[in-house]
């Protein structure tokens, strides 16, 4: 589920904390690190359910409608079951392995915030897509897919009220929202009738490698962050220190301590890597500037006998 990117993304938000808190425990920047890894698995398991808890709503809205004095849209529709009677619906409301990630990390968020799930079950309802699948008395597993697919893509994912909800519960969700609801739109394209339970919830990390490279890298680049300056000062004499931005200094430490303490990963794999990280969370001209000068060190490390680089690479 996340990817070599991902985890650089986080080591350059945990040392970013510390600057911001000016505090220098590393061993709390560790602790940092992994709670943000596993609060993204939290993220993914919460808005996985949300589409659960809507099933559950829309089950309760129809029972209060087959009773005679209650009237709604449902009424209208040949098979006013059909939605809660999704198959890829049912496949996430029924899946054990779901309730048991849930209970275990006590994620009760919907139970105690229904009015997001009414907020979000309303949009549904309301939107072109529900309306025209409901036309017809059934369906089948592939039309069933491709709305629920849909619906999370148009309704679910670009909710704003969503989105600040979990803003404001977790600062690093905000970084993790878009990565999520990408992956998760990746499984409801792919997810076939007969998969597992397992196959909703994947691994948050391919191997323990990732975890040990995600703590390496954060350990590495705090502990020789004087010598890493050195080396940007060597590169950028016209700059003063203090007018390179606080994330394009961070992106250039980390990428020089990947560069000189990762044998295994190709230098041009380092570069790409973190010249699209600071596309995304730097200024515009930042991945220029960051390229100048790892182009600069890598010449010269080279030219030293500094960067030897062995296999094919980790990516």
């Amino acid at each position: 589920m996340l990817t070599r990117r991902h985890i650089r993304v986080k080591v350059m938000q945990c040392i970013y904390a510390l600057i911001q808190s000016k505090d220098d425990s590393l061993e709390k920047q560790e602790k940092f690190l992994e709670d943000s890894i596993e609060n993204m698995y939290a993220l993914y398991l919460l808005l996985l359910s949300l589409l659960s808890e809507i099933q559950h709503f829309a089950a309760g809205q129809v029972a209060l409608s087959s009773k005679k004095y209650l009237e709604n849209l449902t009424d209208d529709f040949p098979n006013k079951e059909k939605f809660i009677n999704n198959k890829v619906l049912l496949q996430i409301a029924n899946n054990r392995l779901l309730k048991e990630s849930l209970e275990k990390r006590k994620l009760k968020n919907w139970y105690l915030n229904e009015e997001y799930v009414k907020l979000i079950y309303k949009a549904i309802i309301e939107s072109e897509h529900y309306l025209d699948y409901m036309q017809t008395p059934t369906s089948t597993y592939e039309e069933d897919r491709v709305l629920i697919k849909t619906l999370f893509e148009e309704v679910v994912a670009p909710n704003e009220k969503i989105y600040d909800y979990f803003e404001d519960d977790k600062l690093t969700w905000v970084d993790d929202i878009p990565i999520v609801n990408t992956f998760i739109l990746k499984q409801l394209k792919k997810v076939k009738e007969d998969n597992q339970p397992k196959f909703f919830l994947p691994q948050l990390l391919k191997d323990e490698e990732d975890m040990k490279f995600a703590k390496q890298l954060l350990t590495k680049t705090l502990l020789n962050n004087a010598e890493w300056e050195k080396e940007i000062e060597g590169k950028t004499p016209n700059w003063d220190k203090d007018r390179i931005a606080d994330i394009d200094s961070i992106l250039l430490k980390m990428a020089i301590c990947e560069l000189l303490n990762f044998s295994s990963i190709p230098e041009k794999v380092t570069i790409n890597e973190f010249l699209e990280i600071a596309k995304e969370y730097s200024t515009p001209k930042s991945s220029i500037f960051i390229n100048g000068i790892l182009d600069k060190l890598v010449k010269e490390y080279k030219a030293d006998g500094k960067l030897k680089k062995m296999g094919r690479g980790l990516l």
